[in-house]
């Protein structure tokens, strides 16, 4: 089923740090089941801006059981929702808030060695993966290294050391900071490979034990450690990662190729198929994405990134064909079944249906 926006009101607003708050969101019991997460997915919060509709995914920090869903934002330079949310947003105000999506989950139960890795805003899933792992399992142990620039700028810091107390022996937090010294050399500077490579070798993480090793932060961190772990052993499916890239700072698009020029200049019959119903609209430039034209035609697809990092958007080819612009989050084996993401894909054949029904 696709995903659906729901308006929720605000019950609760919390500072973190000087530049980030948790929002926190009240859920109606009709809707509960609809708002079922698993600790690791994300909330698309939608709002009019200045006049724009603008869309943004933020992690769930709450964790399972909890009255309400939280999420943690912090201000991003020139970003206009995170501007927007830590600055104007008052409990009582309601929001419409997509259902929750994401694929950078960890089950309670399934790992019982997990090791977490964040830097900045990417500690927010972690808070809920950390504390859902904890209360959910009592043999489960979980180790997190996070990094910040300094102390004052760690979010959640209360909320971890509350949590540290609560399970001492099966709860670990490593700091790494990157401005501001701390007495052991080791805990000082940027988390990338040769750090985690340190840590590990100082017996402060295993990484061969580890059966969960999630991943959370900015890409080039994260591709760092993801080749760590490959050449130390660490089997591919014990690492789960989640991109944390602004929406405001995209790559710039790739020129269109000889196919969707071709395809484009006769005009393109697109078919969505979408909660059962089926629209269709002409696709008539070879710079415009699947995603762009519909909303151009008045057709509101799912989507919230619109950078193929959120696979809000994921849908099956079932005519025709397209290529994508990029993509971070579809698996190979998606691909080759024919998935695509509409905010990526620009169609090569003159006529392309694209399902968003198919699971």
């Amino acid at each position: 089923m696709a995903p659906k926006f729901h308006e929720l009101a605000i019950c609760k607003i919390e500072a973190l740090t000087d530049d980030a708050k948790t929002i926190s969101f009240q859920i109606p019991k009709g809707l509960k089941s609809d708002y079922a997460f698993t600790p690791g997915q994300y909330l698309t919060l939608r709002a009019d801006v200045d006049g724009k509709d603008v869309r943004r995914s933020y992690s769930i920090s709450s964790p399972l059981g909890g009255r309400e869903l939280t999420v943690g934002i912090r201000k991003v330079d020139d970003g206009v929702f995170s501007s927007f949310a830590t600055n104007s947003l008052q409990v009582g105000q309601s929001l419409q808030v997509m259902t929750p999506e994401g694929r950078f989950t960890a089950k309670v139960g399934a790992s019982k060695q997990a090791l977490l890795i964040a830097a900045g805003s990417g500690i927010t899933p972690m808070m809920s993966i950390a504390q859902s792992l904890l209360e959910g399992d009592d043999e489960a142990n979980v180790t997190l290294v996070y990094g910040n620039r300094e102390t004052k700028s760690i979010m959640f810091r209360e909320q971890l050391e509350f949590l540290k107390d609560r399970f001492m022996d099966r709860f670990t937090i490593i700091h790494i900071l990157s401005r501001e010294d701390q007495d052991i050399p080791i805990l000082n500077g940027r988390i990338d490979g040769n750090k985690i490579k340190a840590l590990n070798n100082a017996s402060a993480i295993d990484l061969a034990a580890a059966d969960g090793i999630y991943i959370c932060g900015p890409g080039e961190m994260i591709e760092a450690i993801r080749a760590t772990c490959e050449e130390m052993g660490v089997a591919k499916s014990n690492v789960h990662f989640e991109l944390f890239t602004p929406a405001d700072g995209q790559e710039p698009r790739k020129a269109p190729t000889k196919e969707m020029l071709e395809a484009a200049e006769q005009g393109v019959s697109v078919e969505i198929i979408l909660d059962g119903s089926r629209r269709s609209f002409k696709l008539t430039d070879a710079n415009e994405t699947v995603l762009e034209a519909a909303n151009r035609h008045g057709l509101e697809l799912p989507f919230s990134c619109k950078g193929g990092m959120c696979c809000t958007c994921r849908c099956k080819v079932a005519n025709g064909s397209a290529e994508m612009a990029v993509n971070y989050s579809l698996e190979p084996w998606e691909i080759e079944a024919g998935f695509t993401l509409a905010c990526q894909a620009r169609p090569t054949s003159d006529n392309l249906t694209l399902d968003f029904d198919e699971l």
